[in-house]
This record gives C-alpha cells, sequence and structure tokens, in this order.
C-alpha cells in the first residue's frame, strides 16, 4: 500500500494533489466533489482588499445620497453593521467549507495596505482557516522603485501578518526576482511557512476595434511547469527550511510527478479542473499512485525532493549549462520558408 500522505505548512494532507484558487471553490457542492476525487487540500478565492473598499465606497454614496436633500432620509436606510459586505460572505464561505470538509481548507488573501493584511488575515483565522495564503499580486511598474524596496513591501507584509495569526502562512512568489533564493531566506525569517511557485501575472490585452487594454484570462499549459519544477528544485537544494507548493501548469499525473521529485511538497491545480472537471483530480491522482506503486515508492515522502539540485545527479541541469546543452542538442525540422 503506497502512503500517498504528505506535509505541507505542518498540515497532514491525503494526498499531493490540492485544489488551488479558482471559481471551483466558490461552491460548497463542487468543494465536496473535488474532496471525493481526493484533493489533498482546498484553497478559497482570494479575499481581494481593492474590491472591498471599492463596494464599501459605492454603499457609502448609496446611502448618503439623498441625506442632505431630505432630513427624514437619515433613517431611510437601516445602519449596516461593519461587517456586511463582502468579507462577511468570505468568512462564511471559510466556516462552511471547515464543517463540510475534513481536508485542509486554505484561504487566500489579497492585500493592498499594511492594515489590510493584518485585519483580514486575524479575521479569516477567526473564521476556522487551517492555512493563509498570502497572494502578493504586484507589478513593479515605477522606474524609481528599486528592486530592495519591492522586496521589502514582501518582507513587511508577510511580518505584519505573522505578528497577527497563529495559522501557517504561505506566500505565494511573482517568478521575476533576480535572487529568489535570498528572498526565500528573508520570507522564511519574517515568519512564511510555505512558498507557492508561482504567481500567474495575468497580462492584458489591446482590442483592436475598441483601442482599449482589455482584461484577459488565459489557463496554464503543461509547459508552464519548468519554471516552478527549476526554482523548487534549487530551494529544495539550497537550505531553505520552507514548504514549498508547485502551480501553474500541472495538469496531469506526470506533472504531479516531476513537481514532488524537484522537492515540492505539494502541487496545486486549477485550470485543468475548469477545463475537465472536480472528477479529473481522481485520474491524477490514480495516476500518481500507479506511477509509485510500479517503481516501489512506499510513500510520497520517500520520493519528495529526490532530484532536487543537492540530490540530483547532475544538479547542473538546474543551472546555466542546461541552457547550452537544451540549445545545442534541439534538433528540430527545419524553418519552413515564410509565405506571405
Amino acid at each position: 500500500m503506497v502512503d500517498m500522505t504528505t506535509r505541507y505548512l505542518g498540515l497532514t494532507l491525503p494526498s499531493p494533489v490540492a485544489a488551488s484558487a479558482s471559481p471551483l471553490s466558490d461552491s460548497i457542492d463542487t468543494l465536496r466533489r473535488l474532496e471525493a476525487a481526493g484533493a489533498g487540500a482546498v484553497v478559497l478565492r482570494s479575499l481581494f482588499e481593492e474590491q472591498i473598499v471599492h463596494e464599501s465606497l459605492d454603499l457609502h454614496e448609496l446611502l448618503e445620497q439623498w441625506t442632505e436633500s431630505y432630513l427624514e432620509a437619515q433613517s431611510f436606510f437601516p445602519a449596516l453593521p461593519e461587517h456586511a459586505t463582502r468579507p462577511a460572505a468570505y468568512l462564511d464561505a471559510i466556516e462552511q467549507a471547515r464543517r463540510e470538509l475534513s481536508i485542509p481548507v486554505i484561504a487566500s488573501l489579497n492585500g493592498i495596505t499594511p492594515g489590510g493584511w493584518t485585519r483580514y488575515a486575524r479575521q479569516i483565522e477567526e473564521a476556522g482557516a487551517h492555512a493563509i495564503e498570502l497572494n502578493v499580486y504586484f507589478v513593479a511598474a515605477n522606474a524609481t522603485e528599486t528592486a530592495e524596496s519591492v522586496e521589502e513591501r514582501y518582507a513587511t507584509i508577510v511580518a505584519a501578518v505573522r505578528d497577527v495569526v497563529r495559522i501557517p502562512v504561505a506566500v505565494k512568489l511573482s517568478p521575476f526576482f533576480s535572487a529568489l533564493p535570498s528572498v526565500a531566506r528573508r520570507l522564511v525569517a519574517c515568519g512564511a511557512d510555505g512558498l507557492v511557485l508561482f504567481n500567474r501575472f495575468m497580462q492584458p490585452d489591446i482590442d483592436l476595434e475598441s483601442l482599449t487594454v482589455v482584461p484577459t484570462v488565459r489557463l496554464s499549459s503543461p509547459a508552464e511547469l519548468a519554471l516552478p519544477i527549476r526554482w523548487i528544485a534549487i530551494l529544495r537544494g539550497c537550505g531553505v527550511d520552507v514548504s514549498l507548493a508547485a502551480t501553474s501548469g500541472v495538469h496531469a499525473s506526470e506533472d504531479v510527478l516531476k513537481a514532488l521529485l524537484a522537492g515540492a511538497d505539494v502541487t496545486m491545480m486549477a485550470s485543468a479542473l475548469l477545463i475537465h472537471g472536480p472528477e479529473h483530480l481522481a485520474t491524477v491522482v490514480a495516476g500518481v499512485e500507479q506511477w509509485m506503486r510500479d517503481r516501489h515508492y512506499d510513500s510520497v515522502r520517500q520520493m519528495v525532493g529526490s532530484l532536487s539540485h543537492a540530490t540530483s545527479p547532475d544538479p547542473a541541469a538546474f543551472e546555466r549549462s542546461n541552457y547550452m546543452k537544451a540549445l545545442v542538442s534541439y534538433s528540430g525540422a527545419p524553418a519552413q520558408p515564410w509565405a506571405g
């Protein structure tokens, strides 16, 4: 019997495949289906501070719209408690998921102010989340802002949240740091229990008809997994004592196995589940288990990191020499003349 359990953020997960944040986590029925399919944990969709602020301002404008014109309008709308906005629904969803599921429920938070990060992190803990994932989505577009200040922002957020919660804290990282192992060490020193590699930055598009910049959402492809695998292998091998999760490009059992061998404690899926449905997760978990059984692995923990940078028979494969080897060894078909 293969032991499929893994440890992530100090939590025991029944399988190394978790459902990452997506619209699937909006429904408790779908969460139950994910658990039944073998999900080791579920990550709820992010609570966005910007959206909370926007909705609160809209509500305030609605309630105050007529107060200067009609005296009786002061009591026309009932006073609403502070929690009667989006956070209340999110916290209720956490509480319900905790009641209904037996697997860890991880909340996700995307803040914009120091007070927002800490205030909502505290509320998420009180609602019963097993852990919190800090979804730090920040595009460094200011030419006067240095790399050091960007790293400082991450460190400040992690330290502030760590000060107000006792549950495990994971950080969903950008792939764009110039010295990722150094950043990882710093975040762990600030209190991060886990790192999620990597955040998929949504790229805007241009509508040629309206000449406007429009938001786009493109689902991941398995090809995107190469980047997380490389850095997970390096981080696992450089002595950073932290839980590691692989996300972006996990679509099949082969993807899960590669990430685990590189050093991931858990893999996270979203796009493949949106395409194929929650039950696809069962196929993935079964494929992982069968591969392990065929190769006489007793447990997931036995396999994790066995091909990391430190333990790989060819550690240079994760470094610069692999760049040269890949280019030299490529023997694709000759390019065809362009006709146009």
